[in-house]
């Protein structure tokens, strides 16, 4: 089992900036690709922003596509920085683990998963 747990959100204005954490529990993490995921009311889970299990290679939604960057550290950190920030950004965000290897963006691909951290962006 991996635990992760998210922080870091919060309110914030339009154009304003975040950045969220995601610590794992297992000394194994750097064995799972990486991702962040959000939930906005109303509407499903999507994909928002992974990385592979080295660090090496990324790949981001379009809608946040040179706005966000994913990154992680060698020990237990996953971190989600927010620029540029819409309202449309509002949601519940997810840290989640893989056990794939490389960069995968669909939900059924992961295993573990967050308690989610909430950001909210004011017009």
């Amino acid at each position: 089992q991996v635990q992760l747990v998210e922080s870091g959100g919060g309110l914030v204005q339009a154009g304003g900036s975040l950045r969220l954490s995601c610590a794992a529990s297992r000394r194994t993490f750097s064995s799972y690709a990486m991702a962040w995921f959000r939930q906005a009311p109303g509407k499903e889970r999507e994909f928002v922003a992974t990385i592979n299990k080295s660090g090496g290679n990324t790949y981001y939604a379009d809608s946040v596509k040179g706005r966000f960057t994913i990154s992680r550290d060698n020990v237990n950190l996953v971190y989600l920085q927010m620029n540029g920030l819409k309202p449309e950004d509002t949601a519940v965000y997810y840290c989640a683990a893989s056990v794939y290897s490389d960069v995968v963006s669909r939900i059924g691909q992961y295993d573990y998963w967050g308690q989610g951290t909430q950001v909210t962006v004011s017009s």
